[in-house]
This record gives structure tokens, sequence and C-alpha cells, in this order.
């Protein structure tokens, strides 16, 4: 696909700049391209006419998205699940449950029951970006379970009880927030040419194999519910899992006409390549269709009450083709993200009316709510067993096979070619040096010498959000980040150029050289030591910022992005930490001046 590429000011140098504009600058192209990649979207939904072309592009659309996600999650082991403890309520239990969500990759859940005896219908309620977790379900899940459903809670990997990179002696996570561990994931899964959504969707899956288990559930009956990022969850497992009869995500259901620019998900709501691939939310209720889907919202959300109409008409006009239109209904309620008692009423109400609870009263009442640890499915408060970038690193021993550098020079001119439009974001310098220090490039044609000074937002994370934002639309940031280099290039007019890299874009400008005969001298400076290494840990400092394209793990290494032309110094590992005693390197003492020349 012929692609139209501009090269921003992405980091502040001048004083006529300010750290916001370049940044500003790079987010309109790519919602350009974005709003340009839904509107082609919109003309295909726009060209169904009957039920046949509505069925042709549901299997379209799961297609694309399995593909996107590198597959659903097709582990079907035991779930090894026990109960560790149970607590009365007042007309219901909540059951501590532990079960297996790959083997020793343990899920923390309450399990609430309804205080009648026989089968009843059940909800999966998936939790959002809570750090604490399950307890956060607590008004919903009691509510639901005073009416006659069972529903399980659990933890999202990253919160409650299953903290990634967990340290006892302050009791959270090395890395952050849950957002953060999401995202760190994100890069590894993405590095294996696949979506960290499919490993949220395979502990969904797991917790449904564990819902339908129960002798107290009629597996026939089974609807999701969740808000923010449970809405996400809720929306991957509806859509892909056909026990899922009934559907109410609240908080998620937008359009990224709405979104892109403005509130971007972490890594399993931005799934690589899903705007290029022509998709948007909606796709996920009409892939769901003709079944009953409840979005909820509210006014005052950070994800635009109008993103959530919008989705909402569309999928109301698709529902139309099923002869189902009163299987597809918006609630709103009032004020900012989260679950008003108006949007806990409707959904009540929308379970009872398909799954057929007998109860008829949809009314949100009082319940006991407990502290967090009362709730805990362990003693300590955090799950044994392996972590999740183990997993990772088993995939990428499992499917890395080499390719070498021609197959890898050719991927990088695919990332790096295209016509560039308009400015770069390299700047002149009256010297060739890193005494400013931070991460760095600088080029260098004779006497004329460019800089580009990296901002990095986030210590672990780095520049996220515009790496997500790449993804959607089937960029990626340093491809982007390449592109600007050789477009530097071109503007000093020169026929040979040094180049001086520090920190993640001395993996661009690696990249760069691999394509660029003009690049006759590289110095790279605290470049990460390998991308296999990124497996062997669960801290990851800027992981986005090095991955080239989706897949690269699968078949390269950074070492392979070099030749003679390249002299490093003072490698690191993923935590920036100087890695010693790496062969054919250069290290230099702590008293040096940080400047470092060819």
């Amino acid at each position: 696909m012929r692609r139209l590429v501009f090269v921003f000011a992405l980091a502040a140098i001048s004083q006529a700049q300010t750290p916001e504009s370049p940044e500003k600058a790079l987010t309109g192209w790519m919602n350009q391209t974005a709003q340009r990649q839904l509107s082609e979207r919109e003309a295909k939904v726009r060209a169904i006419r009957n039920v046949t072309d509505a069925r042709a592009r549901q299997a379209a659309v799961r297609a694309k998205i399995l593909d996107l996600l590198g597959g659903l999650p097709d582990y079907e082991g035991p779930l090894n699940a026990r109960v560790t403890g149970s607590i009365r309520q007042s007309g219901y239990t909540i059951d501590k449950v532990i079960f297996d969500s790959l083997p020793g990759y343990h899920v923390t859940a309450n399990l609430y029951l309804p205080g009648t005896a026989g089968k009843h219908p059940a909800v999966l309620y998936a939790i959002g970006h809570w750090e604490e977790g399950k307890p956060n379900g607590q008004q919903i899940a009691g509510n639901l379970a005073l009416k006659g459903f069972v529903v399980l809670t659990f933890d999202p990997v990253g919160q409650g009880e299953r903290v990634q990179a967990f340290n006892p002696l302050v009791q959270t996570s090395l890395l952050g927030g849950s957002t953060e561990q999401h995202t760190t994931l994100g890069a590894q899964s993405i590095w294996l040419g696949q979506s960290f959504a499919r490993y949220r969707i395979r502990d969904a899956k797991r917790a449904l194999d564990y819902l339908v288990s129960r002798p107290e559930v009629d597996a026939d009956r089974i609807g999701a519910t969740g808000c923010s990022g449970g809405g996400t969850v809720t929306t991957y497992i509806s859509a892909l899992d056909p026990r899922v009869k009934v559907a109410a995500p609240a908080c998620y259901i937008n359009t990224f006409r709405e979104v892109f620019p403005g509130p971007t998900g972490d890594a399993e709501q931005s799934v690589p390549g899903f705007l290029e691939a022509g998709l948007d939310i909606a796709d996920y209720i009409e892939l769901f269709a003709p079944k009953p889907w409840l979005i909820g919202s509210t006014r005052e959300d950070f994800f635009p009450v109008a993103g959530a109409q919008q989705a909402f008409e569309e999928a109301q006009r698709w529902y139309g083709w099923f002869g189902a239109d009163d299987r597809i209904k918006w609630a709103v309620g009032p004020g900012g993200h989260g679950t008003p008692v108006e949007v806990r009423e409707a959904i009540y109400g929308w379970m009872q009316r398909w799954l057929g609870n007998p109860s008829a009263d949809a009314h949100d009442v009082p319940v006991n709510l407990l502290p967090d640890w009362q709730l805990w499915a362990t003693e300590s408060g955090q799950v044994d067993g392996r972590q999740l970038y183990e997993y990772l690193r088993d995939e990428y021993k499992r499917l890395h096979r080499p390719l070498g550098r021609e197959a890898l020079a050719a991927e990088i001119r695919r990332i790096a070619t295209g016509p560039v439009a308009v400015g770069t974001d390299f700047v002149p310098v009256p010297k060739f040096d890193f005494s400013a220090g931070g991460d760095q490039i600088l080029i260098r044609a004779g006497d004329r010498v460019l800089l580009f000074k990296s901002v990095v937002p986030r210590a672990f994370t780095g520049n996220w959000i515009l790496a997500l934002r790449a993804l959607l639309i089937g960029e990626t940031l340093p491809g982007i980040r390449i592109r600007s280099i050789r477009a530097a290039i071109d503007s000093l007019g020169a026929d040979k150029v040094e180049i001086a890299a520090r920190g993640m874009p001395a993996v661009w400008a690696a990249a760069a050289a691999l394509i660029d005969p003009r690049i006759t001298r590289l110095s790279l400076d605290r470049m990460p030591v390998s991308v296999a290494s990124a497996f062997e840990t669960p801290v990851l400092r800027n992981p986005l910022d090095a991955l080239l394209f989706l897949g690269f793990a699968l078949h390269w290494d950074l070492a392979d992005l070099l030749d003679s032309r390249a002299v490093l110094s003072d490698p690191v590992d993923w935590t920036g930490t100087i890695v010693p005693r790496r062969a054919g390197v250069r290290y230099h003492a702590t008293s040096e001046i940080e400047t470092i020349l060819f």
C-alpha cells in the first residue's frame, strides 16, 4: 500500500517550540491517516444491503481480528481450580477462587452465588483498570447475585492479586500501575507478531471455562459485562466466544473517529493494524449480532459520548438487517467514567430480560462492600506461580527462526520508504558531541551537524501513546524516526555522513544505516544489547521506542542491524543499566565527560 509520510518535529529543540507542539503535529498526521482509514471502512459498511452481506462481513471481520491478535489462545488444559474460602453475605455467598489460565499461571477470582438452589444464569464480570482488581466489582456483582445470577469477577493481569514484576519490599510492581504493566507486556507480544489482547482474552476464556464448570450455572445462559478496561475485555470475549449470549460493556464502546486523537487506550485496547485493516470498535458489536448487546455510557466520560452514539447508530442499522432492532440498546447515565446507578440498573434489566431470570426487579440496592483484603483468594494478597512474561519468553523460544540481514533490510525498507512531505525533526548545532545528555542522534557531514533529541515522557513505557497510535494505523514509531533520519541526510545533500546516537535512537540509526549507504560511520552509545534479552525480564524501559516492526523478534535481533561501520559503547540492558564484559565494545569511566566523538 502506498503511504504518504510526513516527518515532523518530535522534540523541543528551539525556544520557539514547546514540548507539546511537535507531538501535536505528529498526532495530527496520524489522525488524518486514521480518519481516512475509517472513512474507507464506513463506505464498506454502508454498502451492506441485506443479511447475506452482513453475514459475509461478519466472517471477514472475524478472520481479520483473529489474524491481528495472532490467533485465539488454544490451551484447554486443566483449570486446577480451587476454592480457598467463602464469605456469607445477606442473600448470597462469595467464594474465593484460584484457577489456571495457563499451567502454573494463576487467576484469582470471586464467585458470587445466589442464596437459592438449582441452576442459574451467569454473568462474567470483567474488571477495568482499577489497581485493586476484583473488589471493585462488588456493587454490580452483589446486585446481580441478589437477582438470581451467578457472577464471576476476576483480577486482570497486573492488578489485584496478579501484579507483575511484584516487589515485596514495597508491595507494588517495579513497573508502576496496571497500564504500564500492560504496555510492557504489549511490547513483548508485538515483538512476537501478536497483540497483548489475546492474553487478556485467554484469561476471560478460562474464566468462562470455570464459570460453566460450576454445577450452579446454566451454561446456555451466560452474559458478560464490565466497565472501562473491563468493557474492552467484555467486548472481545462476547464477540469471539459463542458461549456469551448477552453483552453489556460500559464506558468503552466508541469510535476511533473520536478516540484516536484523544484517550488512547493501553496495549490490549490498541490492536496493531486495527484501523489499517478496515476495522472500528462497532465491528465487535456487529460480529455479535443478532444477540442482545447493551452499550453503557456516561455523559462526562473521557471516552466521548458522541463516539458512543455513532457506534450505537451504526449498530442499530446493522441489527435492523437481522430484524433484531430490540436487541441493541444504549443506556446513558450522568457523571464521568464509571457505572452510575442508571447504567447499573440498565445492565441488571438487560441481563434479566435476555437470560430468562424470573426476577423482575432491576433496581440497584445497597450491598455490604468489603475491604480488598477480605476478598483475597490468597493469604498474602499476591498469587504465586509463573508470570506472563515467562510464557512470552517460551513463545519467543518456540517461534524464533533466524532469517538474516538481507530479509531484515527488506523489512526496514518497507517501513522506511515513502514520500516525505514537510519538515524535519533535526536542527543545526555547533558541535558533534553528547555533552547535552539524554537520548539523541547527531548527524555530521563535514562541518555541518544536525541534532535530534528524544523526549521520553514515561520512565518505563516511554512514548507509548505515539507508539500505539502508529501501530493502529499500520505504522511504527521507529519507522517514522528512520524516515526522519533519512530526510535529515537528504537535507545535508551529502554523499557521506557520520552518525552518533545514544539510547533508543541508536536502534533507529542502526536500522537506517542498514538501508542507507550514505551512512559511513556509526557511534552507538547505550543501545540495548538484544531483543532476546527483553524476554528474560518483566521490567523493560521504553520497549515500544525500539519496536521496529510487528514480529521483529520472530526472525531477528538488534545485532543483525550492525556491521563494520558501527562502534558500540556502554551497551545497556532493558532497565538502562550498562552491561559489562561485552567483547568488541567501548566502556567509559564514570569520571569521563559524557562526550562521545569518533
